[in-house]
């Protein structure tokens, strides 16, 4: 019976890793910080700055909270809307799939690493596996990694958004940044795509038959004779330099 565990660690090391990148990826999904905007009239926006989300747009706000205290409020954004740009968006339908891919492509490692765990020999149940979990992982981190760089151009182009009135927001800010979520989400994308590649380079070991490991043995005696006599050359050959040397 074939032993492969050892041959898998790497693999293990990347599904827990492609487990860390695909539940950032479902918490970048469920941020509101992707997009941070500073607006000038803070008469409602009471902090002056806003979060704008691939979901909701939040802001902290004294007027349009009953309580007295400083609360948050939120609007949420559907995909049907109009005023909804296109990389949020592409965002929302995205992200989701990025999850989906994420979890699908760690069902795939785990039925390929309990296969090699359990003793199973037969190399094509596995091989599909991981190279499944492989290409399940970069398309989740492909998929991540799309609207994170629309959001992150769209942030650096100072692009506006054609809120509606029940927003409270306006159309433009003053300026914005790059929230706490797309940074999330670059990491997200990171591992993933590192734990598809992981997947992908997996091999299963060469056991050489019988005559090929004799036909083996003798190759390394001739090569170990060979390696002793360059170095008995090289031995000689400094004697005769350090004697005429001297």
């Amino acid at each position: 019976m074939l032993y492969l565990v050892h041959t898998s660690h790497l693999q293990f090391m990347g599904f827990c890793v492609g487990s860390v990148g695909w539940i950032l990826s479902a918490v970048t999904t469920g941020l509101i910080q992707w997009r941070v905007w500073y607006v000038a009239d803070t008469s409602v926006i009471t902090s002056g700055v806003a979060w704008v989300g691939i979901w909701k747009v939040c802001f902290y706000s004294r007027l349009l909270v009953t309580s007295g205290n400083e609360w948050i409020f939120c609007q949420s954004m559907k995909t049907w809307e109009l005023f909804v740009p296109p990389e949020i968006c592409a965002a929302q339908v995205l992200m989701l799939a990025a999850v989906i891919a994420g979890v699908c492509g760690s069902s795939s490692a785990v039925y390929g690493l309990r296969n090699i765990y359990f003793g199973m020999e037969e190399q094509k149940p596995i091989r599909t596996a991981f190279n499944l979990a492989g290409a399940l992982y970069l398309s989740s981190g492909v998929c991540s990694l799309v609207p994170l760089a629309w959001n992150i151009w769209s942030v650096a182009c100072n692009d506006a958004i054609a809120f509606p009135p029940s927003f409270h927001m306006p159309s433009t800010p003053v300026k914005q940044e790059v929230g706490e979520g797309i940074g999330v989400g670059i990491i997200s994308s990171a591992l993933m795509l590192a734990s598809g590649v992981v997947f992908l380079s997996y091999r299963f070991p060469v056991y050489p038959s019988q005559g090929d490991t004799h036909c083996l043995a003798t190759d390394l005696q001739r090569l170990q004779a060979g390696y002793v006599k360059c170095g008995y050359i090289f031995y000689t050959f400094f004697l005769f330099c350090h004697h005429s040397i001297l």
